[in-house]
């Protein structure tokens, strides 16, 4: 008994020691419930950050794997004796606008966009040079942040870099299709240095990084100003203008047209990997959309990724039952160009519209494409091999319109600053509407200004465009690139499908030269 009551003792004594010695409290006083409760708050506030920075990540990790997808679907569009070539300019325009948008890009487009809320509050990057009208401010570009250094070294910047910068990227490559099969590579690296240091950056800002555009609603009470979630008009639209002023500027691909102006087909040497490159930019478009909250807390992206998957697969079907009933036959390229149409349109309206809307937004865009690559290549008798201007310009314009049309008012309160939520026309707010409309004009005349004056200055600093007549008809493989995409297969996709004799003339045995068009 002695024994067991002495043992208790030394129990009593040595046991406090040890746990104090290991640093935990034998019996730690209640914390009062406003200390836990603040705890918990701070505790779930940090896991909401890093669950918001992951997602941005992953996301951007999936729109920079779109880069494949576009290299396929405009390698397979085009004909086999260019595909070296059309690859590596999707390939490169990766590393060479990335490199001005870090340098230069970002500052423009970001360096005044204010606190950001979803990456933990970070608020240093609020330099914005605006106008002030009217005794309000009309932002025109940022200027903090260039080379990602001062405030910029930040974790919660660097994160938004990543998820920005491959948004550019994919407006960066628009014009690679488009362009493609007669534009020298030199040219194409000094262009794509434009629009990732200036074009893109300066345009996204209006929108994205607090410009004017953006405050058409606090500032002159046009709904929440101009309205795009994910880059209908900012990225594809751009993208697509951009292409337009330079596909035009450059002129068609020989044996394009005949005398009389009327078109003849050339078609892609590889539809399958066209399909392929198509799977692959869908697989990706789910991190550019439901990405685009920057907020994996924001349960609305399962919304989001619906709505764009939906648009997507309308798209397709659309354009294939609408070739079908046309031609007689469905034609893989345009279910392709289809769905990617759909989701084009989808990207500026996808958090703001319903299910059915959404099947009905890609719907549109998959008649809107078939109709407008007609009219492009042989009203206008501008050619764009891989049908990048009627995909990305006309169905970015769609998208935007539709966020003026179609937003329910479901989602937005507070959007670029105006209380309430996003509604279009169809839902009780005509000035939404109205300030889409202004995006989108702006767009067309702002955007092409700029192509046009990086076309011009590019053109003087690598001696022109476009390759040579005979390069053309040889390939751009192997005297633009130094290598062969297919060195043991017989070229047999050179061939254009003639609706009467080539306008391709030979003068002394050699190709009489086709000068730009412009």
């Amino acid at each position: 008994m002695k024994r067991s009551v002495g043992l208790g003792l030394l129990m009593a004594v040595v046991c406090p020691l040890v746990l104090a010695a290991q640093g935990v409290p034998t019996a730690p006083a209640a914390l009062p419930v406003d200390s836990l409760l603040k705890a918990a708050n701070a505790a779930a506030a940090a896991n909401t950050v890093a669950i918001n920075f992951v997602w941005t990540l992953v996301a951007g990790f999936l729109v920079m794997f779109m880069q494949a997808g576009f290299a396929m679907v405009e390698t397979g569009f085009t004909r086999a004796k260019n595909a070296a070539h059309t690859f590596a300019m999707n390939f490169m325009v990766y590393g060479i606008a990335m490199l001005a948008y870090w340098a230069i890009g970002f500052a423009l487009q970001a360096g005044g966009i204010g606190p950001m809320s979803t990456l933990g509050g970070f608020d240093k990057l609020n330099n914005e040079f605006a106008l002030t009208i009217g005794g309000k401010p009309w932002g025109l570009f940022g200027h903090t942040g260039f080379f990602l250094t001062g405030v910029a070294y930040a974790a919660p910047v660097f994160t938004y870099f990543l998820f920005q910068m491959v948004f550019m990227d994919t407006a960066a490559t628009i014009p690679t299709g488009a362009m493609a099969e007669r534009w020298k590579f030199s040219a194409f690296a000094v262009f794509s240095i434009f629009i990732g240091a200036v074009i893109y950056p300066v345009f996204a800002n209006w929108t994205w990084g607090g410009g004017w555009l953006s405050q058409l609603g606090v500032n002159l009470g046009l709904g929440h100003g101009h309205v795009d979630f994910a880059g209908s008009w900012g990225v594809h639209m751009t993208g697509g203008v951009i292409a337009l002023v330079g596909a035009w500027l450059l002129g068609p691909r020989r044996g394009k047209y005949n005398a009389d102006g009327t078109p003849n087909a050339i078609p892609g040497h590889n539809i399958p990997m066209a399909l392929v490159g198509t799977f692959i930019l869908c697989f990706g478009w789910f991190g550019f959309n439901p990405g685009s909250t920057l907020a994996g807390s924001d349960l609305r992206i399962g919304v989001i990724a619906t709505n764009t998957m939906l648009a997507g697969a309308a798209g397709g079907v659309v354009a294939m039952l609408y070739m079908w009933s046309k031609f007689g036959k469905p034609d893989p390229s345009m279910m392709a160009n289809g769905t990617l149409a759909g989701l084009v349109a989808i990207t500026a309206p996808c958090a703001f519209v319903t299910a059915p809307s959404a099947v009905l937004i890609g719907g549109v865009a998959g008649v809107l494409v078939c109709i407008a690559v007609f009219f492009i290549d042989g009203k206008l008798r501008i050619d764009d091999p891989v049908g990048a201007i009627s995909v990305h310009g006309v169905n970015g314009l769609w998208g935007i319109l539709s966020v003026g049309l179609l937003a329910d008012g479901t989602y937005g309160d507070g959007w670029n600053g105006v209380p309430g939520a996003v509604r279009g026309l169809f839902y009780g707010d005509a000035s939404q509407l109205v300030a889409q409309l202004v995006g989108g004009l702006t767009n067309f005349v702002a955007v092409g200004a700029m192509a046009y004056g990086a076309y011009k200055v590019t053109a003087l600093v690598v001696g022109g465009h476009r390759v040579s007549a005979e390069v053309e008809e040889l390939g751009l493989d192997l005297p633009e690139m130094g290598a062969l995409a297919y060195p043991d297969t017989p070229e047999v996709s050179s061939a254009v499908i003639l609706s009467e004799s080539a306008a391709v003339s030979f003068v002394a045995g050699r190709l009489e030269p086709e000068p730009d068009a412009v």
